[in-house]
């Protein structure tokens, strides 16, 4: 039985997640220019596929890229080239914004804010992550804020009905991500961990499956598969409108299999990365079905993990009480175990 309080919490989410009127449907496309090097032709359906498997099979190389050469710190502010080519300009530049503090005892923390952010997503929970003696590094993720190309109003290169767009984004946010990772060490952080938030969480996941620098990592806002939550998610309705009449569900997630969480769970066998798993128990972007496929499968392989579940939906975690409620809750797993 629903109660009042969900629907509370249901009727605020919703609110929250139709205020904005930018969001577009745009046409479906395979995107096999921005994987393959030759043309598919008309056997773009499996080339598209092979291509996912073999980088499936190969993802260390995949997600592997040498560090940059030209980091630049300006104040605070923190940019340099990407491992990865995309065609526009303004994304190839990487900008993150530094929280150092004095008390960090060589701790530093990668900050992933969630999908369409703009420049001041997450800049509060740096400064609460100062708060708890660590340092943290705000990425933004390809195609967001300084990164996005003057076409855009929203972040919608990184998360489209283009298929291999989408991969080449998720990947290319992995690849800098530990670019960012290679530059605190070179400052000296040697205890380093990663925090996503939503799409920021699925970069995440992925960047520390591929990355054993990592010691900690928090994941706000869990699923297994990446084209689950844009097949169901509120937020992203626009989206499945562009692909669902050319692929169904189960097709999908095999195609975006190289950019989803579960298809690297095993990676983390015999590390010993301590998890901060998130969820909330009302999210209807994250369905609370995918995101308790996660926490089973942590629980079945014995990795190391804590769960915290929000009384909340995915919008609403923005907001207060339970903005306080997730920045706490993150920043205190990061100070006892990083």
């Amino acid at each position: 039985m629903t109660t009042l309080y969900a629907k509370w919490i249901d009727q605020w989410e919703y609110k929250l997640a139709t205020a904005d009127t930018n969001r577009v449907v745009r046409p479906f496309d395979w995107g096999a220019d921005w994987l393959l090097e030759q043309p598919a032709g008309v056997d773009v359906r499996e080339k598209v596929l092979h291509y996912v498997e073999d980088a499936v099979r190969h993802s260390d190389s995949f997600f592997t890229r040498p560090a940059p050469t030209d980091y630049r710190l300006n104040g605070n502010h923190l940019t340099f080239t990407s491992s990865l080519e995309s065609r526009y300009p303004e994304n190839n530049t990487v900008h993150a914004d530094f929280f150092p503090t004095p008390e960090d005892r060589g701790r530093a923390v990668v900050v992933l804010p969630q999908w369409n952010s703009d420049v001041n997503g997450h800049v509060g929970l740096c400064k609460l992550l100062n708060k708890f003696g660590i340092t943290a590094l705000r990425m933004s993720m390809a195609y967001h804020d300084r990164r996005m190309p003057p076409e855009l109003q929203r972040a919608d290169y990184h998360v489209s009905s283009n298929v291999g767009r989408t991969i080449h984004a998720c990947r290319q946010s992995v690849l800098d991500v530990k670019s960012c990772l290679s530059w605190l060490e070179q400052r000296g952080y040697q205890r380093l961990a990663i925090l996503g938030t939503s799409l920021g969480s699925c970069v995440a996941f992925i960047t520390a499956a591929h990355d054993r620098r990592i010691k900690c990592g928090v994941f706000n806002h869990v699923s297994m598969y990446f084209s689950d939550v844009v097949w169901t998610g509120l937020s992203t309705q626009h989206v499945r409108k562009g692909v669902e009449s050319h692929l169904t569900q189960e097709q999908l997630r095999k195609y975006w299999s190289v950019v989803s969480p579960a298809t690297y769970l095993d990676r983390l066998q015999d590390r010993d990365m301590q998890a901060l798993l998130i969820w909330a128990k009302y999210d209807t972007t994250f369905l609370p079905e995918f995101s308790k496929q996660v926490l089973s499968a942590f629980k079945e392989r014995n990795f190391p993990h804590k769960v915290f579940t929000l009384p909340c939906a995915h919008y609403t975690t923005g907001r207060f009480p339970f903005n306080w409620m997730d920045g706490l809750a993150m920043c205190r797993f990061l100070r006892k175990n990083l």
